[in-house]
């Protein structure tokens, strides 16, 4: 009888953590695939759009400020823009700066 316990125990599947992931290489590697499609591809779209945005201003589109400025392009160059805040008052800003930019034709006021 005890021999045939022996032999069952040795033959069960391993089971826990490591029966469940195949391995004690497995969860690192999870993690490693759940760290990139949770925090690091969605930083990349980010950028991307970020930097599509950059390209894309011209002058005359409504443009929000990371402070929170709004304004309408009055200049591009290349690091920086000029937006007009009022009649008469233009102010310079870095590009990375601009947090949202709607078209010419928007009617958002």
């Amino acid at each position: 009888m005890i021999t045939l316990f022996n032999t069952l125990a040795a033959a069960a599947p391993p089971t826990g953590l490591q029966g469940f992931f195949g391995g004690p290489y497995m969860l690192p590697v999870l993690l490693v695939v759940m760290f990139y499609f949770l925090i690091l591809r969605p930083q990349q779209r980010q950028r991307k759009e970020q930097a599509a945005r950059m390209a894309a201003l011209k002058n005359g589109a409504k443009v929000i400020t990371t402070a929170g400025l709004h304004g309408i392009v009055h200049n591009v160059k290349d690091t920086t823009v000029m937006v007009k805040v009022a009649e008469g008052t233009i102010l310079e800003f870095d590009k990375p700066a601009i947090a949202s930019v709607s078209s010419k034709e928007s009617k958002a006021d």
